[in-house]
């Protein structure tokens, strides 16, 4: 009788796989961990493998996540995670039939990310005391993401040898290790070089990171809090690091640059991710027309 893999061999096995056939990173890994933790649990509360899993197990695992409250998005992400899953047990021909494979998930509410606009941006920049060393350092920190559209994390993980202020460009560190370089304009190269000038003060020379805050690197919740103070301050509820990186994204297509240069500069892999900023600057534009367009409202008359 040949020995059978257990399912912990097939998760594990799994979780190698996609980090390095995808090059995830460790928070996305996490995440599909953490999703087919879930699809582990339904197994044993059906005292089944998870390999034995059958499509009819599989629909109520996502009916009892509903139940339970789970947003739309996260059991779709669920559910997703499972697929990818189950088409890697196909591949390596531990299954024959693959039971995820077109499984109704509940309705995902369309999202739109949410962006400033540029009244508001200037608003923003406009609130850090630039009178003190933190104030300075806020301004560069606000002016650089937006100006780059990088994630949070990218912005905090930055190095001063990343930036090279004299032909305004950042080397950005993103997803699964990919390296980019994106353009900044004069008014972020300017607070920049302000905030060079007395970067020492927050903390030692020796340290790599460009941005410092009292005596240390500054983190992803120190980044997440200056953000949402000088939003407060501004009156402006809601606002953070990725509201930033959406106002980027939806400026750049408003003004007039194409979808696929502004992939590259926000370092998404796939244009379907990007295009959905088309579709906010889709209802910038009908909005603009129905103001202004003399016969926007006009119901047309035979005559």
């Amino acid at each position: 009788m040949s020995h059978r893999t257990t399912s912990r061999d097939f998760v594990c096995e799994f979780l190698s796989y996609i980090q390095v056939e995808k090059g995830l990173s460790a928070n996305t890994l996490q995440s599909y961990a953490r999703d087919i933790a879930k699809l582990q649990s339904c197994a044993e509360k059906n005292g089944k493998p998870i390999e034995d899993l059958e499509r009819k197990d599989l629909r109520e695992w996502i009916s009892r996540m509903s139940r339970a409250g789970l947003a739309p998005a996260s059991v779709s992400r669920a559910v997703s995670a499972a697929r990818s899953f189950y088409r890697f047990l196909m591949l390596d021909g531990h299954i024959k039939r693959h039971p995820a494979e077109d499984l109704n998930t509940p309705q995902r509410i369309s999202y739109l990310p949410r962006f400033l606009t540029e009244e508001e941006i200037e608003a923003l920049m406009a609130t850090p005391d630039v009178a003190t060393d933190e104030g300075v350092r806020d301004r560069a920190l606000l002016e650089l993401m937006y100006a780059t559209g990088v994630r949070v994390s990218e912005a905090v993980g930055l190095r001063t040898s990343d930036v090279d202020v004299h032909s305004g460009l950042v080397a950005c560190h993103g997803k699964g290790d990919k390296q980019r370089r994106v353009p900044i304009g004069k008014s972020a190269i300017h607070w920049l070089q302000k905030y060079l000038g007395v970067r020492k003060k927050l903390g030692s020379e020796a340290k790599p990171h460009l941005f410092l805050h009292r005596g240390r690197a500054l983190t992803r919740q120190d980044a997440w809090a200056i953000i949402k103070k000088h939003a407060a301050k501004a009156g402006m509820p809601d606002v953070s690091p990725h509201t930033l990186r959406h106002s980027f994204a939806t400026h750049l297509l408003q003004h007039g640059a194409d979808s696929r240069s502004v992939q590259a500069l926000l370092g998404h892999s796939d244009i379907s991710t990007t295009q959905i900023y088309t579709h906010i600057t889709d209802m910038h534009m009908r909005k603009t027309y129905d103001r202004f367009h003399p016969r926007a409202r006009a119901a047309g008359k035979d005559k």
